[in-house]
């Protein structure tokens, strides 16, 4: 289907069309019974994530339920880690692990291991030949940023310490990490476009982190680098930026990285956002996740609150974070009738 029939990516490429487009992150998750049913037969995250057919499946489920004007693929942010030489694993209640630990190991220790990625492929594939014409397909990979705070700590953090220390301490051999996410990303993304997704969106969910030199240095000129290293190969394709607690910062990340749209999280004030950000920019989201939960005229007055401040641009309607699992399934379609009516 031509890009102007579809809802989501005429949106994407700077197109106000009457009607807003809506998906949510995480939307294929543990708040589905039918996610929670084929991750009971799957057995871990990693091995649903990476069977082509089940990560298809769990893909398209909310397509089915919901309906939703995009698709976001089901994977992970840390397979690019685990491509590069760590070991993945995802400890039940306790989130992910990489090993060895780079606060102590070296990147050049790291063997590659690039098909690792294979599945992701796979799975595009098998997704964009049963999504509904109408539906955008969109991928995805983190921002090197937050990747490596993961790959340095070896595991999620709080306040992200011990990867700022890094940073402020080597920031030679940090960089040299920040450089090794970013070009394979840039394959990775490319690699999942030539397989069938239709736009991008880089999560960088720890970028609230940093100070402003540190957000320049290791969030801005990185994710700039990407999208230029897209664009080249892909110029048609769009770019979703999503710095997750850049707050004031925002403006400049929008000025400066070469997104085609950004992602702004529950935090930011929409109207300021709107009145800020490059004009005609596309903005994506920022509905409160607990809003939705707690549903109701909540709901209603916080999803009136955003479209409203976002009336007069592209905009595409989204949660300010992912999608959470005790988040009734009524709500969710009350949220549809809203965006909707």
């Amino acid at each position: 289907m031509p890009p102007a029939n579809k809802l989501l990516l005429s949106v994407l490429n700077g197109k106000k069309p009457e009607k807003t487009p809506l998906w949510l992150m995480r939307q294929a998750g543990r708040y589905l019974p039918e996610y929670r049913a084929l991750r009971a037969e799957k057995g871990g995250f990693l091995d649903l994530a990476t069977d082509p057919d089940a990560a298809a499946e769990v893909t398209l489920q909310p397509i089915r339920r919901f309906g939703f004007d995009g698709a976001i693929l089901f994977s992970d942010i840390l397979m690019i880690p685990h491509a590069i030489g760590q070991d993945l694993r995802f400890e039940a209640g306790e989130g992910p692990r990489l090993s060895p630990p780079l606060v102590d190991s070296l990147l050049a220790s790291l063997e590659p291991a690039t098909e690792r990625l294979e599945p992701v492929y796979r799975t595009v594939e098998k997704v964009a030949a049963a999504l509904p014409a109408e539906t955008t397909f969109l991928g995805f990979g983190g921002s090197p940023w937050t990747v490596s705070t993961y790959m340095v700590a070896g595991r999620g953090s709080k306040d992200q310490g011990e990867t700022r220390r890094k940073a402020y301490s080597d920031p030679a051999a940090f960089a040299e990490i920040i450089d090794a996410v970013g070009a394979m990303t840039i394959d990775y993304l490319s690699a999942q476009i030539e397989a069938g997704v239709e736009a991008v969106q880089l999560f960088d969910s720890w970028a609230g982190s940093l100070a402003p030199a540190q957000f320049e240095q290791w969030v801005i000129a990185p994710t700039a680098r990407i999208v230029a290293g897209l664009k080249v190969r892909h110029p048609n394709v769009p770019v979703i930026g999503f710095p997750k607690g850049a707050g004031g910062k925002l403006p400049a990340y929008a000025r400066e990285t070469g997104v085609d749209a950004i992602g702004i999280d529950e935090t930011v004030d929409p109207q300021w956002a709107a009145a800020v950000l490059p004009e005609n920019m596309p903005v994506q989201g920022n509905l409160d996740p607990l809003a939705l939960i707690a549903g109701g005229e909540a709901l209603a007055s916080a999803v009136d609150r955003i479209l409203s401040s976002f009336a007069n641009r592209p905009h595409v309607f989204n949660l300010g974070h992912g999608i959470l699992p005790d988040t009734p399934i009524q709500h969710v379609e009350q949220l549809i009738a809203l965006v909707r009516r």
